[in-house]
C-alpha cells in the first residue's frame, strides 16, 4: 500500500497490545487521555507526509506507490541531501522533541538492508536475505517500528552485555515448529505504545559462550508473552495554550517483558550467531542512522536560539549577559548545522552502494550533545527567571474579572500583549522546565550513550591521517 494517512496509522494502533502506564492497562492508545496528545501528533506526522509530498515522498524503486523518503536507501549525495530535507521536515513538526518519530528506524533498516554482505557473514545469509525482505515490507506498509536495544541493568559490574546464564536479558531459550522462543527482557522501547512493530538488534558486543543472546528479529506489538511497562506519563491535557508541548509531544518509553514469545522464522535475522550479532553494527549503522538524529538536533537548537531570543524581548533584556547567553545557544545551533553539513559533503559509500555521510563530525555531536542540550535548558530558565512562574493559564485568560487586570499588569515591553508575553513563557517552560522537558533532557543525556562514553571510544571512529603527520614532522626531524 502507498504511504499511510494519520486516520490509517491510528487505525492500525487500535490492535490487542499489552501495555501499561501508571499501574494501569491501556484498552485503546488512540483514545487514552495520557497517550492521546502523542498518537495524535504522531498522526499529523503521517499527514505531513502528503502535506508535503514534494518533500517527503518518493516512488517505490519496485512498485512505484509513493513511500516516505526515510526509506530510501541512498545511493549518492544527491540522495542523502534529499533524504536531509524530509528528515528536517518531519523534525520541524515537534521542534526535534520527538527523538523516535518513524522515520529513525526507517532510516535505520534502510541502512541494514543495503548491507547484504554485512548480515550475511559467518553463514548468516539465509537472515541477511529475510532482513531485506522485511525492510521491503517495512516501507511498503509504511509501518511504525520501534525497537528496544539495551540490556536490563542489573549489576553494572557485570558490564553492559550480558554473560551465559543472565536470566534478566533477552535470549533465545528454545526452537520451535514456526521459528524460535525468547525470554528475558529489553530496555528503553520509546514510542512503544505508538508502534505496530519491534525491532531487536544488536547492543554492546557479546562475550564467548553469550550465543544465545546474539538475536536480532521483528515482531508485532500484540504477539503473545510481549508487555510494555512504560515510565510515568508526562503528556498533560490537551489545552495547547497551557501545554503547547507536553499535551502532544510524550512519545513514551517503555521497559520490555518478553515471556516466552515466539518469534516466526522470517522475521529472525540473526539466530544465535555472535559472530554476525558483534559486527552488524560497527561500520555503516552510526553514520546512516545519525543523519536523523543530527538533523532533528539541529532543528531543536534552532528552535531554542529563536525562543530565547522572544523571552529576552518579551523583556526587553537587552543586557550583555543576556545576549552572551544566548550566543551560546546559537554557537550550539551553528555548530550541529556545520558538523551536519561537513558530514554530507564528505559522504562516502559502502560496499554493497549504500551512501552515508562521514562518521567523524556526527560522532563528535554525539560526543557533545549530551552536554550542550543541559545548558541549553539551563541558559533558557536563567533568562526567564520568574518570568517563567508568571503565566496566567487559558482558563484565568478567559475569566472575565481577570482578563482585564492580567491585560494591564502583565503585558510584555515595547508594547506587547500580555498574551503574547504569556504564551512565550509557558513555551519556554514546557521546553526548558516542565515534566517533558525534565524527560527529554535524560533522554539526551543518554539516548546515543553519555558523552563520557563517546569520548572514551572516540578512537573507534575517527581519521588520524591528518593530525599524525603534523606530530610526526618534528619526532622525525633531524637533530
Amino acid at each position: 500500500m502507498p504511504a499511510r494517512t494519520g486516520e490509517q496509522f491510528l487505525k492500525g494502533l487500535r490492535g490487542p497490545r499489552a501495555v501499561w502506564v501508571d499501574g494501569e492497562r491501556i484498552a485503546d492508545v488512540t483514545d487514552h487521555p495520557k497517550l492521546r496528545g502523542a498518537a495524535h501528533a504522531l498522526a499529523e506526522v503521517y499527514d505531513l507526509h502528503h502535506t508535503h509530498a514534494d518533500t517527503c515522498l518518493m516512488p517505490d524503486p519496485e512498485t512505484g506507490e509513493p513511500i516516505p523518503v526515510s526509506h530510501m536507501i541512498p545511493r549518492s549525495r544527491e540522495d542523502l541531501a534529499r533524504r536531509h530535507r524530509a528528515l528536517r521536515q518531519v523534525a520541524e513538526y515537534s521542534v526535534g522533541l520527538m527523538g523516535r518519530t518513524p522515520d529513525y528506524m526507517n532510516v535505520t533498516y534502510a541502512g541494514f538492508a543495503a548491507r547484504l554482505d554485512e548480515w550475511g557473514i559467518n553463514g548468516n545469509e539465509a537472515g541477511a536475505e529475510r532482513l531485506v525482505a522485511y525492510q521491503k515490507f517495512l516501507r511498503r506498509g509504511d509501518i511504525s517500528l520501534t525497537h528496544t536495544i539495551v540490556q536490563p541493568t542489573v549489576d553494572k559490574a557485570t558490564g553492559d552485555a550480558p554473560g551465559p546464564g543472565n536470566v534478566h536479558a533477552l535470549r533465545k531459550i528454545s526452537e520451535s515448529e514456526h521459528g524460535i522462543v525468547v525470554r528475558g527482557a529489553r530496555v528503553l522501547a520509546t514510542l512503544a505504545p505508538f508502534a505496530d512493530e519491534l525491532a531487536v538488534y544488536p547492543a554492546a558486543p557479546l562475550p564467548e559462550g553469550a550465543d544465545a543472546y546474539a538475536l536480532s528479529f521483528c515482531v508485532p506489538m500484540g504477539a503473545p508473552g510481549l508487555k510494555f511497562v512504560c515510565r510515568d506519563s508526562v503528556s498533560t491535557g490537551a489545552n495547547r495554550f497551557d501545554h503547547p508541548l507536553s499535551s502532544r509531544f510524550d512519545e513514551q518509553d517503555a521497559f520490555v517483558i518478553f515471556d516466552d514469545v515466539e518469534i516466526p522464522h522470517d522475521r529472525v535475522f540473526i539466530d544465535a550467531n555472535r559472530t554476525a550479532y558483534n559486527t552488524v553494527m560497527t561500520t555503516s549503522w552510526p553514520p546512516n542512522i545519525q543523519q536523523q538524529t543530527m538533523v532533528r538536533a539541529s532543528t531543536k537548537l534552532d528552535f531554542a536560539w529563536a525562543l530565547a531570543l522572544r523571552m529576552a524581548a518579551s523583556i526587553n533584556a537587552a543586557d550583555p549577559e543576556t545576549m552572551r547567553m544566548i550566543g551560546e545557544i546559537w554557537t550550539y545551533a551553528e555548530f550541529t548545522r556545520s558538523a551536519v553539513a561537513t558530514a554530507e559533503a564528505e559522504a562516502r559509500q559502502w560496499p554493497g552502494g549504500l551512501w552515508t555521510p562521514s562518521s567523524g563530525p556526527l560522532h563528535a555531536l554525539r560526543a557533545t550533545l549530551p552536554l550542550w542540550f543541559p545548558r541549553v535548558n539551563e541558559i533558557l530558565r536563567m533568562i526567564g527567571s520568574h518570568n517563567l512562574f508568571a503565566t496566567p493559564t487559558a482558563a484565568q485568560m478567559a475569566d472575565k474579572e481577570l482578563r482585564p487586570l492580567i491585560d494591564k499588569y502583565l503585558p510584555g515591553a515595547k508594547g506587547m500583549a500580555a498574551e503574547e508575553r504569556i504564551r512565550i513563557f509557558r513555551l519556554a517552560w514546557d521546553f526548558a522546565g516542565s515534566a517533558l522537558a525534565s524527560r527529554n533532557e535524560q533522554y539526551e543525556r543518554f539516548y546515543l550513550a553519555s558523552s563520557a562514553r563517546n569520548l572514551m571510544r572516540h578512537l573507534a571512529f575517527t581519521d588520524r591521517s591528518r593530525a599524525d603527520p603534523l606530530v610526526d614532522r618534528f619526532l622525525r626531524e633531524p637533530y
